[in-house]
């Protein structure tokens, strides 16, 4: 396959939110905050602090060093995660205000944006901008904390969500050290199937791939290539099929 399939392959459409609607839909909060449903009182308590707002592509969603009163979490769309290089030739261009954005992390909603520096009564640690049209939930973290004390059973299942996002990140920072491009993708691969291990839904755009992956998106194409070559994947239109989990496997942990 050609690099410019390749490329179209791994570019879907950009989808247009839907309309902003009065609730947070009751499986989205389960979906932040883990399964089981949460009960009626605690979802009530969380639609009365919630606040909503939409970013069009290239808006900022905050700035490395803002105040952080509130827990962001995407809940359609997708938001980068990095830092604004204005002038850097080294960061991939990207839509937007104040120059380049050098993308590190893409978080597809639902899904927490940054639940931890509202408790730490610091600043933002990166900059966050939308990737494409996005719509941003917010909860001031001075209600969250009366709602957490009202609901115990809340403060476990937040706790849960905040170590396994160090968990993610710990496993990422050692991927990128431990592991060379082409095993850095198997395991990703290897991490996003389903439990029948057949197909990966690609979510992402070529270059925010890239940019999880620490490498160019040239990069990422010839390895597409190799493991297409090799037996391991086909990519059909927005996804890859896993051939040989197997093989993967092996390669991921070689």
């Amino acid at each position: 396959m050609s690099l410019p399939i390749l490329d179209k392959v791994l570019t879907p459409a950009t989808p247009t939110p839907a309309a902003a609607p009065s609730l947070v839909p009751a499986s989205v909060w389960t979906t932040l905050f883990g399964p089981p449903r949460l009960a009626a009182d605690e979802l009530r308590g969380l639609q009365e602090l919630a606040r909503v707002r939409s970013l069009c592509s290239g808006a900022c969603a905050f700035k490395r060093g803002d105040p952080a009163d509130t827990l962001v979490a995407v809940l359609e769309g997708a938001v980068g995660l990095g830092t604004h290089a204005s002038g850097s030739a080294a960061a991939p261009a990207m839509p937007g205000q104040g120059g380049q954005f050098q993308l590190e992390r893409a978080i597809h909603g639902p899904q927490w944006l940054d639940n931890s520096s509202a408790w730490l009564e610091k600043g933002r640690t990166q900059d966050a901008q939308a990737l494409m049209p996005a719509r941003l939930l917010e909860l001031p973290v001075s209600g969250v904390r009366v709602l957490l004390n009202r609901h115990p059973v809340m403060s476990e299942r937040l706790l849960q969500c905040l170590a396994q996002s160090v968990q993610n990140l710990t496993g990422a920072a050692h991927d990128l050290m431990a592991k060379d491009a082409q095993k850095r993708l198997a395991t990703w691969l290897l991490q996003r199937s389903p439990a029948s291990g057949e197909e990966v839904a690609l979510r992402e755009r070529k270059r925010e791939l890239a940019a999880q992956l620490a490498i160019t998106p040239e990069t990422l194409s010839r390895l597409l290539r190799q493991l297409m070559s090799a037996g391991l994947i086909e990519v059909r239109g927005y996804s890859i099929k896993l051939l040989n989990l197997a093989a993967l496997q092996s390669l991921a942990q070689g």
